[in-house]
């Protein structure tokens, strides 16, 4: 069985009525703000067509170049605009929570990478990029305004309580753990993971290695080639991937358990017998 016809095994098998379908969508955003959310809404009714009501999109969803210092100036939008506000009429149809990445302007006039939470009833958080990629040769920093610290991005929605990070957040095990401390129980991923030596490598085994430290479900949604390594996945509190992709354009559907989730801290106490705590 192929990756690919893996994730639809899992979306078409009977889902009971108190779990919920996830989605991360793979695809490759380009540089036209308004193809860019045809295709992102044509995702969503794909994803909800499986079922799914949380619906992850990647990271720069609304915009992404191959040099983004260049063109996201331009390109960014103000917070309540024309890309959510796609979002929030897909999410609406579907009675769906979307999660996506886009670029905002600021109002110092800046750029900021923003992941935006969106529901029929609008925008239910908007997360501002923390750990700016400054590594492998790239600096976010020198175009982009980094998000406040303290920032605890946890949603109450669809039954669960969804923690929002980004990308490069995945290298830094503590913004996991800030939001499962604050009650999350599933870790939404949106990210643009660049390619280059072993960096499938390193998504895959962060992805997982953030669901099994701190027994939590991680939805981990990437953009796929030319830019990124693809490789999405659902990962479950025991780093089973219940759904993943290769390198395609698709998306991976897999159930969130919240049962799993009890019955693994009930055996895997971790997050009990630690000696240590996040300030």
């Amino acid at each position: 069985m192929t990756e690919q016809t893996a994730s639809e095994t899992v979306a078409s098998a009977p889902v009971p009525a108190a779990l919920v379908l996830a989605a991360a969508v793979q695809w490759a955003p380009g540089e036209d703000a308004e193809a860019n959310r045809a295709a992102a809404a044509a995702w969503i009714d794909r994803a909800a067509a499986r079922g799914a009501r949380l619906v992850v999109l990647p990271e720069y969803s609304q915009h992404c170049s191959a040099d983004l210092a260049a063109t996201a100036p331009a390109a960014a939008e103000p917070l309540e605009g024309p890309f959510t506000a796609m979002l929030r009429e897909r999410a609406e149809a579907h009675g769906a929570l979307v999660v996506a990445g886009m670029l905002e302007r600021t109002e110092r006039g800046g750029v900021a990478n923003v992941v935006v939470a969106v529901d029929g009833t609008g925008i239910r958080a908007a997360y501002r990029k923390v750990h700016l990629y400054d590594a492998f040769g790239t600096r976010e920093s020198d175009w982009l305004e980094a998000g406040d610290p303290a920032q605890l991005p946890v949603v109450e929605a669809l039954g669960l309580r969804i923690g929002i990070e980004t990308c490069y957040d995945l290298r830094f095990p503590e913004a996991t753990r800030r939001l499962v401390d604050a009650g999350a129980d599933v870790v939404v991923v949106p990210a643009e993971w660049v390619r280059g030596p072993q960096k499938e490598r390193h998504w895959t085994t962060l992805v997982t290695a953030r669901a099994i430290e701190s027994t939590v479900h991680v939805v981990a949604a990437d953009q796929a080639p030319p830019l990124g390594v693809g490789c999405s996945a659902i990962v479950d509190p025991m780093g089973v991937a219940l759904a993943a992709l290769g390198d395609a354009e698709d998306v991976a559907v897999a159930p969130i358990d919240l049962a799993v989730t009890a019955a693994t801290r009930e055996r895997n106490p971790s997050l009990a017998n630690r000696r240590y705590r996040i300030a």
